[in-house]
């Protein structure tokens, strides 16, 4: 039998490409915008509308099956997630217009939405706070790695046999990932464990490092009514977490949806030019979740706390993508436009996994994920606004939209920066809710 630590990076595997597989359905609008919006003859903003569509039921979705994964195995509702993926994408695959386009996009966001949280949750749960950043930061990765991947691959696909044999591509990836998940996933030790520097008790399945307890993932016993949601979710740190990642998560809806038609019509780049810069953007963006995984790391183990380790790095990150944004729209063009921009969308990425990990490290683990969710169902409003309100800007302003839309993006990261700062600690607010 496979030890538990094997496993645990067996899992850890699976849900970074888990994650892969979700960006990259969320990349296909992007990437094929262009034939899209020529095929359906939509304008700028009906785009923008059908690409918010994928946020409607996203963030109520990811707060439901987020207090869902503290009562039922993570791992049930990981299978379902990915098999609803490729089911909602069918018919768009097949045909249709806008009305398939939105149905198949809402439908797919339905299912999508709680994917992040609970692939967190089931990969900490392998794993004691000490040692989560980096399989945390892994799974924020697959989402730099879907895109990465997705870009050239998709790209290919839509220009040599189009846009719906891309959106299949995509549909037939995430069924061969369920497929797997059946006989590989599942949760680890730490899942239910009180002490997340203790695994949890394991009355059998230890070899495969499952664990057992009494009220394991079902949110009863009397720990779980000494703990209300509504005391998580009134800490300075998961709202400081919380209002941090929201900004991440703008630059990463503005950065799928429309930073490929930005670079192209609003800073004149060629197609092969914008590839590339998308490129950059995105692998800049997985080498600072990977640094800042090992940098918390390092400072936690030296005894650092994690309100630096964690809050302080990540509202630093924030701050100097901020500034960079800023500065973007009045930097001259050259060089100095694609520094701004590959700073400015390349280093905030960092904060979707410092999010995750204070959040983790505050909740307990019967409130995990719970807490996770409703965190990432405030965040990903974000998803259902940028869109939309960057398509309006396009279609009232030209070009000039995508600089206020950057200016706006920049005044967000600011304000996400400054609050990862000040309010993250989430060692204090643990005592307040132990107390």
């Amino acid at each position: 039998m496979r030890s538990p630590r094997h496993r645990a990076w067996v899992v850890t595997a699976l849900l970074v490409v888990f994650m892969m597989i979700n960006f990259a359905d969320k990349s296909v609008l992007g990437l094929a915008a262009d034939p899209i919006r020529k095929d359906l003859g939509l304008s700028s903003s009906a785009f923008g509308l059908a690409s918010s569509a994928f946020f409607l039921l996203f963030s109520i979705c990811g707060a439901a099956v987020g207090l869902l994964a503290d009562r039922v195995r993570p791992k049930w509702l990981l299978l379902a997630m990915a098999a609803l993926w490729s089911v909602a994408q069918a018919p768009l695959a097949m045909g249709g217009g806008l009305a398939v386009l939105i149905t198949s996009r809402v439908l797919l966001g339905a299912a999508e939405g709680p994917a992040f949280p609970v692939a967190q949750q089931t990969t900490l749960s392998w794993f004691p706070n000490h040692r989560r950043n980096l399989p945390g930061a892994l799974i924020v990765l697959g989402i730099t790695l879907g895109v990465l991947i997705a870009a050239p691959v998709l790209t290919w696909v839509i220009h040599h046999h189009g846009w719906r044999s891309a959106v299949t591509v995509v549909a037939l990836a995430g069924t061969v990932w369920a497929l797997l998940w059946i006989p590989l996933g599942g949760e680890g030790p730490y899942a239910a464990a009180s002490d997340d520097d203790s695994p949890a008790t394991a009355d059998s399945g230890e070899a495969t490092g499952t664990a057992t307890v009494k009220g394991a993932g079902t949110g009863i016993g009397p720990a779980a009514h000494r703990t209300p949601y509504r005391r998580i979710l009134a800490t300075r740190t998961w709202i400081g977490a919380t209002i941090a990642y929201f900004g991440t998560y703008w630059v990463i809806a503005f950065g799928l949806v429309w930073l490929p038609s930005y670079l192209h019509d609003g800073l004149g780049y060629s197609s092969a030019a914008s590839a590339r810069l998308l490129m950059l953007v995105w692998g800049l963006s997985g080498v600072v979740v990977l640094g800042q995984a090992g940098v918390a790391g390092w400072l936690l183990r030296s005894g650092i706390t994690s309100r630096r380790a964690r809050g302080g790095l990540g509202g630093i990150l924030l701050l100097i993508g901020a500034a960079a944004c800023l500065a973007l729209p009045s930097a001259p063009a050259g060089a100095a436009t694609v520094a701004l921009l590959v700073i400015g969308f390349g280093l905030t990425g960092a904060m979707g996994s410092i999010a995750v990990t204070t959040v983790a490290e505050l909740a307990p683990a019967h409130r995990r994920g719970g807490a996770l969710g409703l965190m990432n169902a405030v965040v990903t409003t974000a998803g259902l606004i940028a869109p939309t309100l960057i398509g309006s800007l396009v279609d009232t302003q030209g070009a000039a939209g995508y600089q206020h839309a950057v200016l706006i993006t920049g005044a967000l990261l600011l304000i996400g920066g400054t609050a990862a700062i000040t309010l993250i600690d989430p060692s204090r607010d643990a005592r307040l809710l132990s107390a």
